[in-house]
């Protein structure tokens, strides 16, 4: 986050002005507290869960995000759920469960298992409300200016937690951490790969597509991640991986596909 924190801070110096008095202090407040709960508060509950489950149980539990933002939609907005989207959620986590089933075997039998899934599952809860949040957001302040926001936000969420921790060590030594030269690259690639370009990416489709079905097409994550476990990784790949990521697929194309008149 210290590499990504200077690129949300260029983008806010360029956009603020952009939106100057069409932009409340309300909006700024709110976009803080999304970017705190869904970034920030998102990633501790999720890192905390995995210390006690699979990365494959975690997996199930935390995608069931997508239903959980068409619900809260529908439930706190009065947001309608459409046929073709009550459909692409079945299809989409019909095929989720699929591709995961082989997985269910890898359960950890211990007594903190149901407190890891319980981190993991807050996890999906926080980031649901942040996807609707941000469909609320994102048309007035724009996807640019609500991103740079919420991840600064975010940013001094992480900062602020991780000074406290590590003072709480009893020893200052912790609070500088110099990265390992053989995993710099690795940094450098999840700061910019994996957290500026899709954060901005993921607003700029909320803008044209909206929460509910946002939502529904980041179902495609988890088994997307098959993929590049079998690619990166060399992890086996399945009969029921290779039906269920078709299922996914099958449940995104349809959101695509246009509403018969």
């Amino acid at each position: 986050m210290l590499i990504a924190f200077p690129f949300y801070l260029i983008v806010l110096f360029i956009y603020k002005s952009k939106y100057k008095g069409s932009i409340t202090r309300t909006h700024y407040l709110w976009a803080i507290a999304m970017g705190l709960l869904g970034y920030y508060m998102s990633s501790l509950f999720d890192f905390i869960g995995l210390q006690y489950v699979s990365a494959g149980i975690e997996r199930i539990i935390l995608f069931v995000y997508p239903t959980l933002a068409v619900m809260i939609n529908k439930w706190i907005f009065k947001v309608a759920i459409t046929k073709r989207q009550f459909i692409s959620i079945l299809i989409t986590y019909l095929g989720i469960g699929i591709a995961y089933w082989g997985e269910l075997h890898l359960m950890p039998n211990t007594q903190l298992f149901v407190y890891g899934s319980l981190m993991v599952l807050l996890c999906g809860i926080t980031y649901a409300f942040y996807l609707v949040g941000t469909g609320k957001l994102v048309p007035v302040m724009g996807a640019s200016l609500f991103t740079s926001v919420a991840m600064i936000a975010a940013s001094f969420g992480i900062f602020i937690h991780y000074i406290i921790q590590n003072s709480l060590k009893g020893s200052f030594q912790h609070l500088i951490y110099v990265i390992p030269s053989n995993i710099f690259w690795f940094v450098i690639a999840l700061a910019m790969l994996a957290t500026v370009i899709p954060s901005f990416l993921l607003s700029a489709g909320m803008k044209r597509l909206g929460s509910n079905n946002l939502a529904i097409i980041t179902s495609i994550g988890p088994v997307a991640t098959l993929f590049q476990a079998n690619w990166i990784l060399g992890e086996a790949f399945t009969w029921q991986q290779l039906l269920g990521t078709a299922l996914v697929i099958l449940g995104v194309l349809l959101i695509h596909k246009k509403e018969a008149v």
